[in-house]
């Protein structure tokens, strides 16, 4: 898996372009926003994996070197990039050192056949790193995301929730420093040497300890962390939603991502807001919608009503000869921006109800209606036709 194009970007991006871009995808596949959604799950798995690596300089630096990222700088069999007598553990291609290596044109005087003292050169060049003790830089914490649904009231007038998040946070126990007072064990893993020995064929390399990272001893390995100086913990957050809040309003709650490492600033958390819909209101940005149906007399000869706002009830001029789905605006009855401090407007849309004739009374008036007004409304149309 290429880190780089899993979350689009160029290999010579900078840091905020990968944050944006891992901020956009971990918005678009998270497991929240996309609920009994398998792919999605893999796919927002794939980007925090490419972002971990990514956002960490010496992980990066490791990464764009070798082409994988591994605590042990050991790469797995799953990032394999080819087969061949030549490819070695990881898929990675060491024909043209043997070549160089091996005795042929250009060979190295005195290297041994089959290139093995120059793929040894190149290999301990590699991982020269992680054959020393990590240095333990502080690295700001990761952001994170969560989706919150809303009803259409708490959006238009704002709401208190509280929320349940799993985040990383510094380690009671030992501060953030992963490391703690106590016994100096001898690691039981490399019996104190702070080496291991990994075998790939008939190759033997000398690798730093993953257990002890290189140090020989436990003891200063804070056992509630393992050393990480951090731990993972559900935390209650108050989350204040402003008034006016709409579908995909993304809120921002500094520090309350996972902490940092050793004394690093925490990341941030990201709730993204989806409001539940309205079965008689309508939003269109800040204004309300709504349909009122209305007599044909009343559309007819004009009168007043009322009709809902947000606020409870306003009164509605309808003008003499009213059509149906003719608009009017009430001022200011619509959503409170708390961005600008403005409202929005109410539009309302009048529908005009023709009457269920069941009597002959009813009929006889409407005839009557015929005769006075014997004009075809559908003239306009057919002289356009």
């Amino acid at each position: 898996m290429d880190f780089y194009e899993t979350l689009g970007v160029k290999r010579d991006a900078a840091a905020d372009d990968i944050r944006k871009a891992y901020r956009k995808l971990a918005r678009k596949h998270h497991p929240d926003l996309n609920p009994g959604d398998k792919a999605a799950e893999d796919r927002f798995k794939k980007v925090q994996e490419a972002y971990d690596v990514l956002s960490d300089p010496k992980k990066k630096q490791m990464y764009d070197q070798v082409g994988f990222y591994s605590e042990n700088g050991v790469p797995s069999g799953g990032g394999a990039r080819g087969s061949g007598p030549n490819m070695g553990f990881g898929g990675f291609d060491f024909s043209d050192v043997f070549t160089r290596a091996g005795g042929g044109a250009g060979a190295r005087p005195g290297a041994s056949p089959g290139g093995a003292g120059n793929f040894q050169d190149i290999f301990n060049q590699w991982f020269s790193r992680s054959q020393e003790a990590p240095e333990k830089t502080p690295q700001k914490g990761t952001d994170l995301e969560y989706g919150l649904n809303i009803d259409f009231w708490q959006a238009i007038r704002g709401t208190q929730v509280r929320l349940s998040v799993s985040r990383q946070e510094v380690c009671n126990v030992c501060n953030g420093t992963g490391a703690r007072a106590g016994a100096n064990a001898v690691c039981p893993e490399c019996n104190g040497s702070g080496n291991v020995t990994q075998v790939a064929g008939a190759m033997r390399f000398s690798l730093t300890c993953p257990r002890c990272e290189g140090s020989g001893r436990l003891g200063n390995r804070c056992s509630n962390c393992h050393g990480d100086g951090r731990i993972s913990k559900t935390e209650t957050v108050d989350v204040r939603i402003p008034p006016g809040a709409q579908q995909g309003s993304r809120l921002r709650v500094a520090g309350k991502g996972n902490a940092g490492t050793f004394g690093a600033p925490a990341g941030d958390l990201y709730i993204t807001v989806r409001v539940e819909p309205h079965p008689f209101f309508r939003r269109d940005g800040d204004d309300i919608e709504i349909t009122v149906p209305v007599r044909i007399d009343e559309a007819g000869l004009g009168t007043k009503i009322e009709v809902p706002t947000i606020d409870g009830r306003a009164l509605l001029k309808i003008p003499q000869g009213t059509k149906n789905g003719q608009k009017f605006r009430l001022r200011e009855k619509g959503v409170l921006n708390a961005r600008t401090g403005t409202r929005g407007d109410q539009l309302v849309e009048v529908s005009v109800q023709a009457p269920v004739v069941q009597d002959e009374r009813t009929k006889e008036l409407l005839r009557e209606y015929a005769g006075l007004h014997p004009d075809d409304p559908r003239a306009e149309i057919w002289s356009k036709v």
